[in-house]
This record gives C-alpha cells, structure tokens and sequence, in this order.
C-alpha cells in the first residue's frame, strides 16, 4: 500500500484541459471515492495514479518518491475496469493465481491466497468452474479477486466496475468491498458516476466537476455542509435547494426575514456599492438547504415564506412537495403533505442547516439567526 500525491496535476488533450491544478492526497489504506458527472476527469485522474497517462503538468508521487514518468508496469498498481478482464478458459481458481504465478510465487502458496480471497469475495464454491460459463456479477468479482490477491500493491483502483451488474446485486458487492477493505487494509480508489456507489462504498468521497476538484470528505460532510453549489446540487436526491437572499447590515434575509449572520468583513466582500436608494446589491449570493430539511405547514407563519404546491410526489416513506415561491421553487421532504397541488403552503427552515453560498463557494463564519424560526412557530 501507498500514500498518493498529485501535486499540481493539469492534463490536457489537445487544448482541451481535463484536469485542471489537481492537488490531492490519497492516504494509504484509505478507501475513497472518485465521483463526478461523465466527462469531468475521473477516469484520466485514474490513469494518471496508474502511469497509463503522463500529465501534462504537475507530479505525482508515491510515499514521496516521484513516479510521474515511471510506467505503469512498475507502478505496482491493480486496475479494475467497466468490464471484466478474465481468461475464459482459465477456472475461477486459476484465475485468480495468475497474477501471483506470473510473479513467480509457487503454486502452492499462490493456490492458498487464491482460496483465501475467493472466500473473502464468497466465491469459493465457483472455484473450479470456467470462467466462460459464469454470470456477469460473478465475473466481476473473480475480476475484482484478481486485484485483490496481490499483497504488493501500492492501490487497487476501481474504474466503475459495477457498471454492468444488476442493480440489486450491486449493494451486496460493495458490502463485500467494504468488508475486504477491512481486513486487508489496502489503498482503494473507487471511480463512479453514481453518489449512492460512492457514499457507501467510501470513507471519503472527491467530488469532481470539469477537471476541478471541488470538495473531498466523509458523506455526512458533503451532504450536511457541501463546499461548492456544485456538490449541493449533485448529492442528495434531490439535491439542495437554492434560495435568492437579500443583506441588510450582517443580516442574510430570506423574503425580508433575518435568517442567517454573517461576519462584517464577509458581508462587505460580497456586496457593491450602494444604489441610489441605498440598498446594496449582492454578488451571487443564495442560501441552500437540504429537501429534507425543509418544513411545511397550511397555516400562515409569518416569518416563513409562502407559496404555492405546483407538484407532490408520494414516495411510500416520505412525500415531496415541490413550492414555488418568490424567492424560488423548495422541495420539501416530510413525513406527511402539509397541503395540495394548488394550495398555499409556508416553508420554515432549520437554521442550522442553511449554507450561505457566495460566487458557488460556502461562506465560512456564518451562524444561524434562530428568531426566523421561532417566530414562525415550530
């Protein structure tokens, strides 16, 4: 296992700039995720960690030792890809020796590690069977088995290999993933368009958008307090919402209502001058907050903004409420609908939970104004 340093990592091809300034730290035995919409530079981040690409700026190191030019063969990496990569007419047993015969470990010491992962991956009663004749999933996993029997490795890297199993045998791998990674402790980079893939698969997550790295933590901390609009967007489902604000002093205001304090010196760098009227406007400012913190009532609250239900969905453990309202249109999730399509509605948040947005960054320093919420009546 290795720690993995990308330090000032640019690609492009062509003019076109994949990565753009990566600077990251996978520590070793971590597990991470590598999430992002298609096109964003994941999968050119993870040939770049497995010497299948050189950057075009920037280095990349491995327990502090340059590797930027060394090629992948002497990388030590494991890759495993979309597809699964076996020999059809090898058992799942010589499958899973290859790797470690190729490297001249004696058969009998190869055959124990092989029986050792295949146990661990709950593939050992297919031992003996043919590659050719086994399902997709089964496939992947001797594929993943095949990674993971080398002790060797610096990383195993994941390049979306369950994009072709079945949606309701894809938890159960992952599960395993999670319990292997426990045990043998190695570095794992998992690349996935899919948040839910990521957010149980990983202990931390990278989020990626155009070539940029826009937040790395744990789940909790990229849905709870996202870094970048872009994340508060893309985690959750659905995703956050984001509200137009107004400020008044050090005072975020939603629909005249003070919600939100921010720090005097925050307040003066996202403001203009004042207009003639002497209201001042704002720089992109708006508050996100989560569906599912969000609450409705069909009674007037007069600090919470109302509207109107154009949509509701029942999901049988929640129902969401799509409101439109003058400072924008809020999802809510709750337990019950508060009103129905066409009715009035008023939406209450949980300050606490509110993210001050500036130019698509989160502003730091931000405390929650708890009198918009008791004055609403909770």
């Amino acid at each position: 296992m290795a720690e993995i340093v990308l330090d000032g990592i640019t690609h492009r091809y062509g003019e076109t700039a994949a990565l753009r300034d990566v600077t990251l730290t996978w520590d070793d035995g971590g597990a991470y995720a590598l999430l992002g919409p298609s096109g964003c530079g994941k999968s050119t981040m993870l040939d770049i960690i497995s010497g299948l690409l050189e950057p075009s700026e920037g280095r990349v190191r491995f327990d502090g030792i340059d590797v930027t030019a060394t090629p992948a063969v002497q990388r030590n990496v494991a890759q495993v890809f979309q597809f699964p990569v076996l020999y059809d007419s090898m058992t799942v047993e010589q499958n899973l020796m290859f790797p470690l015969r190729n490297r001249g470990l004696a058969r009998d010491a190869a055959r124990a590690r092989a029986a050792e992962i295949a146990e661990l991956l709950e593939i050992d009663h297919l031992a003996a069977q043919k590659a050719k004749g086994l399902s997709a999933d089964a496939k992947q996993l001797v594929s993943l088995g095949r990674a993971l029997v080398r002790t060797d490795v610096a990383a195993i890297l994941f390049d979306e290999p369950l994009t072709v199993i079945d949606p309701q045998k894809k938890w159960g791998i992952r599960q395993v993933l999670k319990r292997v990674h426990g045990e043998l402790g190695h570095t794992l980079v998992y690349v996935t368009h899919d948040q839910t893939e990521a957010l149980t698969f990983a202990d931390e997550v990278v989020v990626m958008t155009e070539g940029e790295v826009v937040q790395k933590g744990t789940p909790e901390a990229l849905f709870e307090r996202p870094a970048h609009r872009f994340v508060g967007n893309f985690i959750g489902s659905p995703g956050m919402n984001f509200l137009a604000v107004g400020l008044e002093g050090s005072s975020v205001l939603i629909e005249g209502v003070p919600w939100l304090h921010v720090p005097g010196s925050v307040a003066e760098a996202h403001a203009i001058a004042a207009g003639g009227d002497g209201r001042r406007e704002l720089d992109d400012l708006c508050v996100g907050v989560r569906p599912e913190f969000v609450r409705c009532a069909s009674q007037a609250r007069p600090d919470w903004p109302s509207g109107v239900v154009r949509r509701r969905n029942d999901l049988g453990t929640a129902v969401l409420s799509v409101v439109d309202t003058p400072a924008g249109t809020v999802v809510a999730k709750t337990a019950t609908a508060e009103a129905d399509v066409g009715e009035r509605c008023w939406v209450g948040f949980d300050p606490d939970r509110l993210v001050l947005f500036a130019r698509g960054r989160a502003v730091d320093g931000v405390t929650p104004i708890a009198a918009a919420a008791a004055g609403g009546g909770r």
